[in-house]
């Protein structure tokens, strides 16, 4: 039995194991304590191997139909990926897990050669009752030099658009897009330059990268939808104006925008000397040839902040009111002490969105 009367400074083997085993567990919560704080540190600064910045990324689901494959849902309006892939590395990892990423592309119609980062929302790449639904595609712009990035993707200063649209989504606001974000410019306009979206003449045949060469890596690597019931644009300042100028220059296939504080007609420096060119990528004109033509009707969504230039609200409500009627649906949202810029027509988008969403199509659950 065990001695009654130890000698002094005597410990029992169970107590010197109980305070072991103590210090143990505060060593290793100590050590994982650290590593967490490490971990995030070094994932915030982007240093390997605690970031998954700039690994391979692919939106496929595990049952996917590949390209050259029916649909599963037998669905004819789904337009499955073409091929061939394209070779997307990841930018940043969602808090849901899906991923924006980027990838150069080399335009092949407009022999322009730029960045376009890409996301696809959680029902595209892991619910299985949309594995072969063809998605809505939203190709968002951004304003200012619009080289050699996109705010929209969520760079400081910028707007996290696919946080929003997953949040819209689960609200019944909007549409789960597939988003595009390319570049808008080929080069800085930092010396007042800037390509309207547009083929200038002499220049990089920006208008054809942004309404052909764009959609068409969109097709190739996702389950789109065929009409041009799925496809919409959405862009601020210049990018207001190329959205809105896309929809209406090609109404066959694209359907919607959401022009944020646009310019209404093109005023590049480029254009001199091109009037002719200039005219045929005027909204105005487009407008109004698409009225005589009677069709096939666009939905255009207008922000514009009371606090902007207000030339940019006069030039819209001027839009709206001459161009506004038959096949040229339009609405106007005043942004109470809004002002010119990304964050804030972000933040006051969800009105737009639903009104552009309830125009649009997809995805149709496929089981």
């Amino acid at each position: 039995m065990p001695n009654p009367n130890p000698p002094s400074g005597y410990q029992s083997r169970g107590r010197r194991r109980a305070s072991r085993a103590k210090r143990w567990l505060i060593g290793v919560m100590s050590l994982a304590a650290l590593g967490l704080i490490t971990w995030q540190v070094m994932s915030y600064y982007e240093i390997p191997p605690f970031t998954d910045k700039g690994d391979p990324v692919s939106y496929d689901q595990a049952d996917n139909p590949k390209p050259g494959q029916a649909a599963h849902s037998g669905d004819s309006k789904v337009l499955l990926p073409t091929g061939p892939k394209a070779a997307f590395k990841n930018v940043n990892t969602m808090d849901d897990g899906t991923h924006i990423s980027v990838v150069t592309l080399d335009g092949k119609k407009s022999g322009y050669k730029g960045k376009v980062w890409v996301w696809a929302p959680k029902e595209y790449t892991d619910d299985p009752k949309f594995a072969a639904s063809g998605f809505p595609v939203m190709i968002a712009l951004p304003g200012g030099p619009g080289y050699d990035s996109n705010y929209w993707m969520g760079k400081p200063g910028g707007f996290s658009l696919q946080e929003a649209v997953s949040k819209w989504y689960q609200q019944g606001i909007g549409k789960p897009f597939l988003l595009a974000m390319p570049v808008l410019n080929p080069g800085p306009d930092d010396k007042g330059i800037y390509w309207d979206a547009s083929d200038i003449p002499g220049q990089p045949k920006m208008g054809t990268w942004l309404t052909e060469d764009v959609p068409d890596l969109m097709k190739a690597n996702f389950r789109t939808l065929k009409s041009r019931e799925g496809w919409a644009y959405m862009g601020s300042s210049t990018g207001g104006f190329a959205s809105l100028k896309s929809v209406l220059k090609y109404p066959d296939r694209f359907k919607a925008a959401i022009a944020n504080g646009p310019d209404i007609v093109p005023d590049s420096p480029l254009w001199r000397g091109h009037p002719q060119e200039m005219r045929e990528n005027n909204p105005e004109v487009l407008a109004k040839e698409l009225a005589a033509a009677k069709g096939p009707d666009v939905y255009l969504a207008f922000q514009v902040g009371t606090r902007e230039n207000k030339a940019t609200m006069t030039d819209v409500k001027k839009f709206i009111k001459t161009y506004g009627h038959g096949p040229v649906h339009t609405k106007l949202w005043e942004i109470p002490g809004g002002t010119h810029n990304g964050a804030t027509y972000g933040a006051n988008m969800s009105g737009p969105m639903k009104w552009i969403s309830d125009q649009l199509e997809g995805p149709t659950p496929s089981s």
